[in-house]
């Protein structure tokens, strides 16, 4: 049966259920019609927020730091309690992606020769001597949970070599994942008691158990590091500064943090919700089985199309204006990526997914001075899979439904399973 039509008064963009079953693309075209600088009013918990879901809102604001901070946090939850708002575990102001310029800056240049297209393409080797490894794994079964067996591991190894981590952590460093970016989806609540799980309260000791436990890890990495450097990220924030100054060792673990989650999570989504997608266009897959020369433009539009990272926020600086719309001083303005990213203004025909798009600006990795530092990793990682997954398995196809992530903030994919024609 198709579900009925959404109307602007049922659609709340703070459910995540509403992402877990699929409906948040319907939602978005009727704000986009009818509503879009719509206002999510304020809970017992959380402040009320703007939401923007047409590109120019999102680029204007993307564009405009001195009007817009992140330092009062990127996800669209604003606690009204003020301690909760501002305790020093929500990372406000302290990770990059929290801070405004001109820290910003100074801090990202720290890094930023890691991330060139050149220190990008040296890792090439190593991402297709780990996907042919995992391939391996499930080469003879004919069958597997794509996101488990594959998806998963690709991102995670990449960062984690980065870090330095050993691979025996990689396992954790997925757990901890979960739990910090997926802290309302039930299956990631596992130090709560099973008959109080898929709560908020939940979902609030999930995120702060994942939170502790991964600072609580990096504590130790960076101990280590100071004693004995390595060619690592975690050594180079060692030894650097920032006018003239050491980072503190709350500076490293908040880097660290941020890394490990942006390094893995978003990267590992799109890997699952691509082959899903290609999977649902068999007509555009074929395509692409017959001239990978496309490859380049279809993961382009597998970005467009789904949009790994569901939004993020911003705190109006001082009162503006956006689409005749007033915005005070102090409000919180939600950008929503899967929304701009099918804005019909931008994208004609954009409810049709064609790996041939062109121009294909789309907004998933973000704009302005937040643009996603992994981008370029992100790119290969996605190239090279399938590359080696289509070579090897092109008759690969979806053996059941995928189960979402329960999360208005990522757009996640926990199990993917697949079958193909198993190798001899």
């Amino acid at each position: 049966m198709t579900a009925p039509a959404l109307s602007l008064a049922d659609i709340n963009l703070n459910d995540d259920g509403l992402f877990e079953q699929g409906l948040a693309h319907q939602a978005f075209k009727v704000l986009r019609n009818m509503a879009p600088v719509s206002w999510t009013p304020p809970t017992e918990k959380a402040k009320g927020h703007w939401n923007l879901v047409k590109y120019e809102d999102v680029m204007y604001v993307s564009r405009h730091p001195e009007l817009f901070s992140s330092e009062r946090g990127i996800i669209q939850f604003e606690p009204i309690d003020a301690d909760e708002a501002t305790a020093a575990s929500a990372g406000n102001g302290k990770m990059l992606i929290t801070m405004d310029p001109p820290r910003h800056v100074k801090m990202r240049r720290l890094v930023n020769k890691g991330f060139t297209p050149r220190a990008v393409s040296l890792w090439e080797p190593k991402v297709r001597e780990t996907t042919n490894m995992l391939l391996d794994r499930i080469a003879k079964k004919g069958e597997s949970d794509f996101v488990l067996d594959i998806a998963c591991n690709i991102p995670l190894a990449v960062i984690c070599q980065m870090l330095g981590l050993p691979e025996k952590d990689w396992a954790l460093m997925f757990q901890l994942t979960n739990k910090v970016l997926g802290p309302g989806d039930s299956e990631y609540q596992t130090d709560v008691p099973e008959d109080q799980r898929g709560t908020i309260e939940a979902a609030r000791i999930t995120g702060n158990m994942g939170t502790m436990q991964m600072f609580g890890y990096f504590a130790q990495e960076l101990a280590a590091r100071k004693t004995a450097r390595r060619e690592d990220i975690i050594s180079l924030l060692v030894d650097s500064e920032v006018e003239g100054e050491h980072l503190t060792d709350e500076d490293i673990l908040w880097f660290c943090f941020l890394l490990i989650l942006a390094g893995n999570e978003t990267t590992r989504n799109g890997m699952s919700a691509g082959l899903l997608t290609l999977c649902e266009h068999p007509d555009e897959k074929r395509r692409l089985l017959n001239d990978m020369s496309l490859l380049p433009g279809a993961i382009e539009e597998i970005l467009r199309w789904n949009s790994p990272v569901t939004h993020m926020a911003r705190v109006a600086l001082e009162d503006t204006v956006i689409r005749r719309q007033p915005i005070k001083k102090g409000d919180r303005v939600v950008m929503w990526y899967p929304a701009v990213n099918r804005d019909e203004d931008v994208f004609p025909n954009a409810d049709v997914f064609d790996i041939t798009r062109t121009p294909n600006e789309h907004l998933a990795f973000g704009i302005g001075e937040h643009f996603c530092l992994g981008a370029g990793f992100a790119r290969l990682e996605l190239r090279v899979l399938f590359e080696e997954l289509f070579r090897r398995f092109p008759d690969i196809e979806l053996a059941g439904p995928p189960q979402r992530l329960r999360s208005t903030f990522i757009g996640g994919i926990k199990h993917l399973p697949v079958k193909f024609t198993p190798e001899r």
